[in-house]
């Protein structure tokens, strides 16, 4: 799947889903070029250029913090419903959060759980395919597995006890594969 904005721009996640950070998201000729119809904007403040979208956008902020204990999965739905509603009609959804990595990514991540019927492995190597940085906090990390609990009925990832407190075990096999030989 070509992507140019991979590391600082707009990535596409699917034909009508599109994930960034908060400065990208604020770039009106981005959002044009990419036929952008509504943002969503998973952070705590607004983003200043909000006010100067492209008419016809519509735009949803969600104030949440980037923390283990944000109860973001009372948004999984919501979000996903929205991205399904867009998509519908043509148009094209951009998730942001400051940096992309955590809030918007894991939206992204149990949108495709739910409506692209793919584990939560999958989608998460989906995200990560398109957008490399995406690292979702470890309490949304058990928040998907919760979710795709609730989905499943099991769960494709699941939090281990590292050094550095409990992870989701895909973190400890990325870190195994990247120790030199």
């Amino acid at each position: 799947m070509p992507n140019n904005g991979r590391l600082s721009g707009l990535c596409r996640v699917t034909e009508h889903l599109y994930v960034s950070n908060g400065r990208a998201a604020g770039l009106v000729s981005l959002l044009r070029a990419n036929n952008i119809t509504c943002v969503v904007n998973v952070a705590e403040t607004k983003r200043s250029g909000s006010s100067h979208l492209p008419n016809g956008v519509e735009y949803i902020h969600i104030p949440l913090a980037d923390s283990p204990s944000t109860p973001l999965a009372d948004h999984f739905d919501g979000v996903g419903e929205t991205i399904q509603r867009v998509a519908r009609v043509g148009g094209r959804t951009l998730v942001h959060c400051n940096a992309g990595v955590s809030r918007s990514a894991a939206l992204c991540i149990a949108f495709l759980v739910k409506h692209h019927s793919v584990t939560l492995l999958e989608a998460h190597a989906w995200v990560k395919t398109c957008r490399p940085m995406v690292r979702p906090n470890n309490g949304f990390w058990k928040q998907l597995i919760q979710y795709e609990k609730e989905l499943r009925g099991c769960a494709s990832v699941r939090m281990v006890s590292s050094s550095m407190g409990e992870i989701p075990d895909i973190y400890e096999e990325e870190a195994r594969n990247m120790m030199p030989f």
